[in-house]
C-alpha cells in the first residue's frame, strides 16, 4: 500500500499507535503507552487502528491508513469522529501487513471526508501478484461516483444492532441519522439478520485460532523484540515471545491454541466457521431487498482510558457492531452523525461485497446533508489549563 501511495504522490509523515499486533479495541495494549483521543484526552481513541485515526482527527495528518479484523478501522473512525472504510475481503492487498487473522484482515483508508477515503481507495484498491487473496475485481474511482442523490434507494436498518447494550444518547443520534437519509428520499426498513448475535463469539473462536497460527512463526529474528539471553535457537523463540508479546497476546494466543488442540477443535473452530457461513447467508439475503443497510458503529462513545483494561469482555463487546462484516468479508465505512455527551457517534453504512461506489455514496449523501464531517476537535482541554472546550463547527 505504501508503494502504491508513493507512486501517486503521497507523502509519508510516519507510522501511527496502535494496539500490539493489532490485538485491542483501544490502543492501550502498545509498547509506546495509549493514544489519546483528541475529543477528550482522557478518552480511548478505540482501535485497533486508534493512532491513524487520532491523527487525522488532530489535523496531523490529511489521510492514513488503518487495518480492519473485527472493526479495528470503523470503530476508532467513530471514536474520533472521522471517515473510517474497511473495504471487502480482497480489495486491497494485504502484502506487508503483519497477519492478525489472515481471513479476517483488511487495510484501508481513514479521512476527514468520504471524497478524500474515496480517494485513497482508488489508490490502493486492486489485484497484486504479492497477494493471493487480493481480487481482481473491477476498481472504479469511486470519487466520481459520488453523486450526493440516493432518492429511491433501499436501505435496511439492521433490527440487531438497536437491541440491548446500545447506549441512549449514541442510538439516538443514529436513528437521527437514518431520518436524515429517510429525508433524502431512501426507502429505510428494519431488516433482521438473525444470526448476528453470534458474531461476536465466533469471531472470538475465528480470530484467536489464526493469530495462534500466524504468530507461530514470530521468532525476534525478521522484525521486532529479540531475546538477548539465548543459547541456542528453541530458547531464543520461547523468550522472545515470553518477553515481546503482552497480556492481551498471549491471552488471545492461547484462546486460539486452545480452540484449535486436539478434542477442541470441532466443539469451537468448526463450529465458529459454520455460524460464519450462516451470518453470510443472512446478509445475502438483506442484501436481496436492500441496496446497504445501516447501523451503528458501536454501542458506545469513546471510554475512558482505563475503564475497560482489565475486563477483557467488556472490551471485546465494543466490537459486536463492527465483527459480523469482517466475518462475512462485506465493505463498511463509518462516518461521523452526531455526538452523545459530547463525543462523536458513527453511522455504519454497509455495502454489498465489491460494491463499495455504492456504500460509499449513501455515506457520501449523509455527509453533505448534515455538518458533523466539518466539526473539529478542542484546540485545547481544560485539563491542559484551558477553559475552553472546542471549535466552532465551521472552523
Amino acid at each position: 500500500m505504501i508503494t502504491r501511495l508513493r507512486r501517486a504522490g503521497a507523502i509519508i509523515v510516519g507510522k501511527a499507535n496502535l494496539d500490539e499486533f493489532a490485538m485491542g479495541s483501544s490502543t492501550e495494549n502498545s509498547a509506546f503507552g495509549p493514544t489519546r483521543n483528541p475529543w477528550d484526552p482522557a478518552r480511548v481513541p478505540g482501535g485497533t487502528s486508534g493512532g491513524p485515526a487520532a491523527a487525522v482527527a488532530a489535523g496531523e495528518a490529511t489521510l492514513a491508513l488503518g487495518s480492519d479484523t473485527g472493526g479495528s478501522i470503523r470503530q476508532p473512525a467513530a471514536f474520533c469522529g472521522v471517515v473510517g472504510l474497511k473495504p471487502t475481503y480482497g480489495r486491497v492487498s494485504r502484502y506487508g501487513l503483519v497477519a492478525f487473522a489472515s481471513s479476517l484482515d483488511q487495510i484501508g483508508p481513514l479521512a476527514r471526508d468520504v471524497r478524500d477515503a474515496a480517494l485513497l481507495l482508488h489508490v490502493i484498491a486492486g489485484r497484486d501478484p504479492a497477494d493471493s487473496t487480493s481480487s481482481d475485481a473491477e476498481v472504479v474511482p469511486y470519487h466520481d461516483r459520488l453523486t450526493g442523490s440516493i432518492r429511491g434507494m433501499r436501505l435496511g436498518v439492521v433490527r440487531e444492532f438497536f437491541a440491548e447494550g446500545l447506549d441512549p444518547g449514541v442510538g439516538a443520534a443514529v436513528r437521527k441519522a437514518i431520518d436524515t437519509c429517510r429525508g433524502l428520499g431512501a426507502v429505510c426498513e428494519e431488516v433482521s439478520l438473525p444470526h448476528a448475535s453470534y458474531a461476536l463469539p465466533a469471531y472470538y473462536i475465528v480470530a484467536p485460532a489464526e493469530a495462534s497460527s500466524n504468530l507461530a512463526r514470530y521468532a525476534g529474528v525478521h522484525y521486532g523484540h529479540r531475546t538477548a539471553a539465548a543459547g541456542d535457537l528453541e530458547t531464543l523463540y520461547s523468550r522472545t515471545r515470553r518477553e515481546g508479546f503482552g497480556a492481551e497476546v498471549k491471552r488471545r494466543i492461547m484462546l486460539g491454541t486452545y480452540a484449535l488442540s486436539a478434542g477442541y477443535y470441532e466443539a469451537f473452530y468448526l463450529r465458529a466457521q459454520r455460524v460464519r457461513t450462516l451470518i453470510r447467508r443472512d446478509f445475502e439475503a438483506a442484501f436481496a431487498r436492500f441496496d446497504a443497510l445501516l447501523g451503528p458503529v458501536t454501542p458506545t462513545a469513546a471510554f475512558r482510558i482505563g475503564e475497560k483494561v482489565d475486563d477483557p469482555l467488556q472490551m471485546y463487546l465494543s466490537d459486536v457492531y463492527t465483527v459480523p462484516l469482517n466475518l462475512a468479508g462485506l465493505p463498511g465505512v463509518s462516518v461521523p452523525c452526531g455526538f452523545a455527551a459530547g463525543l462523536p457517534v458513527g453511522l455504519q453504512v454497509i455495502g454489498r461485497p465489491f460494491d463499495e461506489a455504492t456504500m460509499l455514496n449513501v455515506a457520501y449523501a449523509f455527509e453533505q446533508a448534515t455538518p458533523f464531517h466539518t466539526m473539529r476537535p478542542p484546540l485545547a482541554h481544560p485539563a491542559a489549563g484551558d477553559a475552553s472546550r472546542g471549535r466552532s463547527p465551521t472552523s
